[in-house]
């Protein structure tokens, strides 16, 4: 197996994936250049067919089939964005695809992967269910199957993107690149070390779906008892035993990011470059502050962008609460005329912005001396709050922060 991902693989590769690609080139990034103290450029794979980077995998994997294979058909599991790839690759080889998906994928990844020829049968609740159900299904009714990470095939597709890194950025220093099972991490890791041994590739996973740590401590493939987090593509129990020998030994380090820093990292790569990415393809974004300020050249490959309208309206406010740009006080006052009046003066001689109110007069038995008002307030962030809270405060009012929502 040590020799299945050569560089004439990862050549072979390429010229097959350009086929179907889009060239996604690199985006340099001032702000987070700023932010991190090195120069960062993002791969937005977030902008390629199918919204990510898994159609180079299951298209490459898809050109390696026999007619035999492909006239039996092909499923396989996937919790969005490989399931959108296979059902692409398939229609265009003329092959029957079923996809098996989460019951919790996200509402418009099931309906691109139908809208791309797919047959799609939702069963379970995490990646590693669905797949066992695929692989039932393959062996009853004789379908090809394709796993969407356990293949050094389909990672020496995904591999592809590591290749377009170095024509662009040759002197590159580190790519971070995001873990569900590892297959894109393989690929990637792989031929960054057969082109230049010095690259630093650095993993980058969830902390609530940390299964390569696990792993990599076990010293072999684990699975997890449960994997809880928004990054719902690398949502993974247990990383591909295929391809962890390639992970071992070619990433120099993992990085594991909890969920509230994916959150901020949404809004940072929103306003910053108007681009929406998924939570995982934003993994290798937040993994940034992780790394020592060192003037090197990095580069975050971004993975997808299939996001939901609704995930995707939550993580804003979620956001927005995290940066202390939308925040929630409560004031005791008494219940007399003009107070409401100079509670809002307050807040609008610092220019803040009231976006919603609730009174409560039965807060204490005795109105008179106190009601509660909650004031939902808009602000330019944690600084701009903290000016309003001191100019309630020099009002006469005691605010007290409490948790906001919308």
């Amino acid at each position: 197996m040590a020799d299945m991902l050569t560089l004439e693989a990862f050549e072979e590769a390429s010229e097959k994936v350009r086929e179907v690609t889009l060239e996604t080139k690199l985006v340099e990034s001032p702000y987070f250049s700023q932010q991190c103290g090195n120069r960062v450029w993002l791969k937005p794979e977030n902008m390629q067919r199918t919204g990510a980077y898994k159609v180079r995998g299951a298209y490459y994997k898809i050109s390696t089939l026999s007619p035999e294979e492909l006239g039996r058909g092909i499923i396989t599991a996937s919790a969005g964005n490989h399931a959108q790839g296979v059902a692409f690759a398939a229609t265009r080889a003329g092959a029957r695809s079923v996809v098996v998906m989460p019951t919790t994928t996200p509402l418009i990844k099931v309906e691109r992967t139908k809208g791309y020829g797919a047959e799609v049968v939702l069963f379970g609740d995490v990646y590693d269910e669905a797949c066992e159900h695929a692989l039932e299904l393959a062996e009853r009714d004789g379908l090809t199957f394709i796993h969407p990470f356990n293949d050094p095939t389909v990672a020496t597709g995904q591999g592809t993107i590591a290749m377009e890194v170095v024509r662009e950025l040759p002197l590159v220093d580190t790519i971070l690149v995001p873990v569900g099972g590892g297959g894109l991490a393989c690929g990637v890791a792989t031929f960054a070390k057969l082109y230049n041994p010095k690259i630093h590739v650095v993993g980058v996973e969830p902390e609530g779906a940390a299964c390569l740590t696990a792993a990599l401590e076990a010293g072999a493939p684990v699975k997890l008892p449960s994997a809880s987090t928004i990054a719902d593509g690398t949502a993974v129990l247990e990383c591909g035993d295929l391809v962890f020998p390639y992970l071992r030994d070619n990433l120099d380090d993992v990085i594991t990011v909890p969920d509230e820093e994916l959150i901020v990292a949404f809004l940072d790569m929103v306003e910053n470059h108007k681009m929406v990415v998924e939570n995982s393809g934003l993994l290798t974004v937040a993994a940034l502050r992780h790394l020592p300020a060192e003037n090197k050249r990095v580069v975050s490959i971004l993975s997808g962008g299939n996001m939901d309208v609704i995930t995707m309206s939550s993580v804003v406010q979620h956001g927005l609460i995290q940066r202390g740009r939308i925040f929630t006080v409560s004031v005791l006052l008494p219940d007399r005329p003009g107070m409401l009046l100079r509670v809002a003066g307050a807040i609008a001689s610092q220019n803040g912005n009231v976006i919603k109110l609730e009174h409560n007069q039965f807060v204490s038995t005795n109105r008179n001396a106190a009601v509660e008002l909650r004031v939902t307030i808009e602000a330019y962030g944690e600084a701009h709050r903290a000016q309003i809270i001191d100019a309630l405060e020099r009002a006469g009012f005691s605010p007290s922060l409490v948790q906001t929502s919308l």
